[in-house]
């Protein structure tokens, strides 16, 4: 290992310009990476500086540190072979060596990815890093060379794992800096994320995270960043083809190949999410459409409640108002922690407050309770349970049992249902996948593999799904469910003049007219 002294002669710099500098792109991740590199000398012939992209990236992290006690969260999905890894090699030279005793930790998809390629890439950078006088790249971590701050400065190379998530449980560093880096974001376990997000509650920290990789799955915590989380995360998406120093030719094979919009060009290409796993029970595309669609009066159709009953820990009741295909007007209504016999004085005075046709309540285990107290209080009820046989055929598909044709029906009535622009319903929606069972039948993925894999579970979806478990006729209109200023004054449906009235748009009169 070279001395200090050695490394300082090679470079031919005094250690006391080198620590000035540093001190004067403490705040400016830009101009640090502009001048800590020979550019256009050596290995890096030919290269100027960083792309567009990456200056973007590096422009939000200075600009985040204008906001104190703040963290600078930051989310980039990409096509292949855009400068990632060198990307996260700058944001770890320049947080590390620019705040004295900052602490950090970089993680990748797995553990050959982290010390095969991140370690390689960062060697290179190190090597060329104007100031690597005062730190060492050991095999594991990037650690400064003083003996009295080597435990308290540093950055450790560390793979995850997933039935030990502690390990990302102690970086805290209140008053300093925080480096915290996943590299191929979307591979790393949803536990691992959430063991890391503590981090954040450091006072007067200056908390740093970026997360990056191909965006290869539709659903998880890499893409929540982006759609759920996204009110706390800066995210970017880059497109390979707008990076100088990409393949172009391969790229335009592949779309050659797949078409422009393929998941597979999507993914590898433009840095956008797959639209659905090959397992993903509800595309987000329809989802979204759903929340785009323009509401329709759907006036005389029966208005009906799905009732999902909580059994433990963070799931929640929910009270799901459909009418017709307006799943948007009414709101659900969201309970966490509830008693079954609170959670029935909810739904009794939500019909109290609206007139209700039907209670659908998922009657399974717990809810069978909810369901035997709503009858006795003289309600319609509909026991729906979800592990009994399907008794609703869709287009010849056969369901493993009634929640998997329940929410088959939903799915379809996706193409006309409409409903609130929610992300946390969207992601419920789109959550779940299926598979098929010895007899040919789609089988819905449970809530608690669910839950294993990172995706919420879907409380809120379930009990929308629940009000499609029996069909419901078309109620004729009735005045109080039109809505004031709306009422019709000369409208009387069962009378004989009107009854032979056809398209006479002139016999309608509103009373805000």
């Amino acid at each position: 290992m070279a001395s200090v002294t050695d490394l300082r002669q090679q470079r031919h710099e005094p250690l006391e310009e080198i620590a000035a500098w540093l001190g004067e792109v403490a705040s400016d991740p830009v101009a640090f990476v502009k001048t800590a590199f020979p550019w256009n000398e050596g290995e890096l012939a030919g290269f100027s500086g960083p792309e567009p992209w990456q200056l973007w990236v590096l422009e939000q992290f200075r600009d985040g540190l204008l906001t104190p006690g703040k963290a600078v969260q930051i989310a980039v999905a990409s096509g292949h072979g855009i400068g990632k890894t060198a990307l996260v090699c700058w944001v770890i030279l320049w947080g590390l060596s620019t705040f004295p005793d900052t602490r950090g930790i970089v993680t990748a998809s797995t553990e050959p990815m982290l010390t095969t390629r991140v370690r390689a890439e960062l060697r290179k950078w190190f090597r060329l890093f104007r100031g690597a006088v005062f730190f060492e790249l050991t095999a594991t971590a990037l650690i400064s060379r003083d003996a009295n701050h080597e435990q308290t400065w540093r950055l450790d190379l560390l793979p995850w794992n997933e039935n030990r998530p502690e390990a990302f449980a102690g970086l805290h560093n209140a008053g300093r800096r925080i480096l915290l880096i996943f590299d191929e974001a979307s591979a790393i376990a949803p536990t691992i994320w959430e063991t890391a997000e503590p981090i954040m509650t450091d006072a007067n920290a200056q908390v740093i995270w970026l997360a990056c990789g191909n965006p290869l799955h539709p659903s998880g915590r890499f893409r929540d960043c982006f759609e759920r989380y996204g009110h706390r995360w800066i995210t970017k998406h880059v497109d390979s083809r707008s990076v100088s120093f990409t393949n172009k030719e391969q790229f335009s094979r592949w779309t050659a190949d797949y078409g422009e919009d393929s998941d597979f060009v999507r993914t590898r290409v433009t840095g956008e999410f797959p639209r659905t796993a090959s397992t993903q029970f509800i595309g987000p595309e329809s989802v979204d459409e759903a929340i785009r669609r323009e509401l329709s009066p759907t006036l005389n159709d029966p208005l009906v409640i799905g009732v999902d009953v909580a059994r433990f820990g963070d799931d929640l009741s929910v009270i799901y108002p459909r009418r017709g295909m307006d799943a948007r007007s009414i709101l659900p209504l969201t309970f966490q922690g509830i008693p079954i016999d609170k959670l029935e004085d909810q739904v009794v005075a939500f019909c109290n407050a609206h007139r209700v046709s039907m209670v659908f309540v998922d009657g399974t285990g717990v809810g069978g309770g909810l369901v035997d107290h709503l009858r006795r209080r003289n309600l319609s009820v509909y026991d729906v349970q979800f592990g009994a046989k399907s008794d609703q055929p869709l287009d010849g598909t056969k369901w493993a049992n009634k929640r998997a044709e329940i929410w088959g029906l939903m799915r379809n009535a996706l193409k006309y249902l409409c409903i609130p622009n929610n992300q946390e319903l969207r992601a419920q929606l789109i959550g779940p996948e299926y598979t098929f069972n010895v007899r040919g039948e789609i089988q819905l993925e449970p809530k608690d593999v669910m839950k294993r894999r990172g995706v919420a579970s879907p409380d809120i979806a379930d009990a929308l799904a629940t009000t499609f478990a029996a069909e419901m006729a078309t109620l004729p209109a009735q005045p109080e469910w039109v809505g004031t200023g709306r009422l019709l004054s000369e409208y009387d449906p069962f009378a004989p003049d009107w009854i032979n009235r056809t398209g006479d748009a002139d016999g309608l009169r509103y009373a805000n007219e």
